[in-house]
C-alpha cells in the first residue's frame, strides 16, 4: 500500500525509525573497529560497494525496476552527497576535532534539513521544529561537555559543518526527484557514493589492503549487510513516508544509542552529563518530530501518483 508523506508517522514508520536509530548507534562502534585496520575512506568505499552489489542482486531477484532518467540522477546525487561527501568530510573533521565536538555539529542536521525543506517548499516552518532542533543540539553539547573544552581548529570544524550540510541536503534531494523503490534507490546511491569514495581514497594516498583479521571481516560484514543495506533501506523507507526534517532526527539519536551500547559492550562509563544530555536530546526529538507539531508538509508539496513508492 502506498503512503503519502505525513507529519504524523504510522506504526510501521516508527518501527523502521527506531530500528535505524539502533543500527546507526551500533555502527559508531563498528566503524571504530574497522578504522583500526583499514584506512577510513577505503573502508567506507568497500562497505558501500559491497552493499550496492547486494542490493542490485536483491533488486534483480525481486524483478524490481531500476531508477531511470531523473529518478536515477536523484538517487546518484543522494548517494554522492550522503555516502561520499558526508562521510569524507566527517572523516576529515575527526582528524582534528573530537568525536564529541563532531556529534554537536551533527546535531545541527535536523535544523539544517528543516531550513532546506522550507526553502524547497517541502515543509512549512514551525516553532516546535526550531525548539526541537535547539534542544537536540543542547543535549549533544551537554553529553560532549568534556571534549568541547579542547581547541577546535577552524578548518576541521568547517569540514564537520560541511558534512552536516551534505547529510541534510541529501535528505531533501531524495524527496525532490521521482521516487523509486528504497532498495533500488540505495543500490544506485551506494554505487555512486562508493565510486566517489574510491576516487577520494586514491587521491589521498590510502593503502588498499585486504583485511587480515577475523574481527575486521566480521565488522565489515555487519557494516555491509546490516549497517548499510539494512540501515539506509530503513532510512529511505522512513523518509518516503515522513517529513525530511523529522526523519533525520535519527542521526541525532544515534550518538545517544552509541554511548549506551558503549557502556554495555566496551565497559565505558556513563557520566551525569551523558544522562542529562540524553534527556535533552530525547525531549528535542519529541518536540521536533514525534509530537506531530514540529514538522508540517507544505500544502503545495504532494507526491504525484507516478512518484509514490511501491
Amino acid at each position: 500500500m502506498n503512503e503519502q508523506t505525513t507529519d504524523v508517522p504510522r506504526r510501521t514508520t516508527m518501527i523502521a525509525f527506531g530500528a535505524s536509530v539502533f543500527i546507526g548507534g551500533l555502527n559508531f562502534i563498528a566503524v571504530k573497529f574497522s578504522n583500526s585496520e583499514l584506512p577510513p575512506l577505503y573502508g567506507a568505499a568497500l562497505r558501500f560497494a559491497s552493499a550496492a552489489v547486494i542490493l542490485f542482486v536483491i533488486a534483480r531477484l525481486g524483478k524490481m525496476e531500476l531508477p531511470r532518467g531523473r529518478a536515477l540522477a536523484g538517487a546518484a546525487l543522494y548517494g554522492v552527497l550522503n555516502f561520499a561527501v558526508g562521510y569524507a568530510l566527517m572523516y576529515i573533521a575527526l582528524l582534528g576535532i573530537s568525536a564529541g565536538a563532531t556529534s554537536v555539529v551533527l546535531a545541527m542536521v535536523p535544523l539544517i534539513t528543516l531550513v532546506l525543506a522550507v526553502i524547497h517548499g517541502q515543509e512549512r516552518f514551525t516553532v516546535h521544529g526550531l525548539v526541537g532542533g535547539l534542544f537536540a543540539i543542547a543535549g549533544i553539547a551537554v553529553m560532549s561537555f568534556r571534549s568541547l573544552g579542547a581547541e577546535l581548529p577552524i578548518g576541521y570544524l568547517l569540514a564537520a559543518i560541511g558534512g552536516a550540510f551534505a547529510f541534510a541536503t541529501s535528505s531533501v534531494v531524495v524527496k525532490g526527484f521521482p521516487k523509486s523503490h528504497p532498495i533500488t534507490t540505495n543500490a544506485a546511491g551506494m554505487a555512486a557514493g562508493a565510486a566517489a569514495l574510491f576516487i577520494g581514497s586514491a587521491l589521498s594516498g590510502e593503502s588498499w589492503i585486504v583485511p587480515q583479521t577475523a574481527r575486521t571481516w566480521m565488522v565489515l560484514a555487519w557494516l555491509t549487510v546490516v549497517g548499510s543495506v539494512g540501515l539506509f533501506g530503513l532510512f529511505v523507507f522512513v523518509i518516503s513516508r515522513w517529513t525530511a526534517s523529522a526523519s533525520v532526527y535519527a542521526i541525532t539519536l544515534m550518538p545517544v544509542v552509541a554511548v549506551s551500547l558503549g557502556a554495555l559492550i566496551a565497559d565505558e562509563t556513563i557520566t551525569p552529563e551523558v544522562i542529562a544530555g540524553g534527556t535533552l536530546v530525547v525531549f528535542g526529538v519529541y518536540a521536533g518530530a514525534l509530537s506531530g507539531r514540529g514538522v508540517r508538509p507544505a500544502r503545495r508539496w504532494r507526491q504525484r501518483p507516478a512518484e509514490t513508492r511501491a
